[in-house]
C-alpha cells in the first residue's frame, strides 16, 4: 500500500477527483498488478493505493514497495495531482496469520 495526502489542488482537479469519486469508493478497494486508488475527498484528502506483486524472497518485497512508490508517484504527477506525506508499507501474506473461517477451513481440509 501506498499512502499520502493530496497537497495544493486546484479547484478543477477537486472537482475532477469528486466526479470520480465512485471508482475510487474505499469499499471498492481492491489490491491489483496496476493498483486500485481509493479515497474520500470529501471526508478528507488523504489516499491509498494498493498494489499485488509477488515475490520469492525479502529483497522481492523491497523491490515491489519501490515499484508500487513509483507507479504511484507516477499516476499522480501524470495528472498533474500535488500531494505529500508519500509512505510505502507491503506485506508477505504468506506470513499473514489465518483468519477464523481460514484456519476452520484448513483443519477439515486435512
Amino acid at each position: 500500500m501506498v499512502r499520502g495526502v493530496f497537497d495544493g489542488l486546484t479547484e478543477e482537479q477537486r472537482a475532477e477527483l469528486l466526479a470520480a469519486a465512485p471508482e475510487h469508493d474505499v469499499l471498492r478497494a481492491a489490491f491489483t498488478r496496476e493498483g486500485h486508488l481509493s479515497y474520500d475527498l470529501a471526508a478528507r484528502t488523504a489516499f491509498t493505493f494498493r498494489f499485488l506483486d509477488e515475490g520469492e524472497a525479502e529483497e522481492d518485497i523491497l523491490e515491489a514497495t519501490e515499484r508500487a512508490e513509483q507507479s504511484a508517484h507516477g499516476w499522480l504527477t501524470e495528472r498533474g495531482y500535488g500531494y505529500r506525506n508519500l509512505r510505502s508499507q507491503a506485506e508477505d501474506l504468506s506470513q499473514a496469520p489465518l483468519g477464523k473461517r481460514q484456519r476452520r477451513a484448513a483443519t477439515t481440509a486435512t
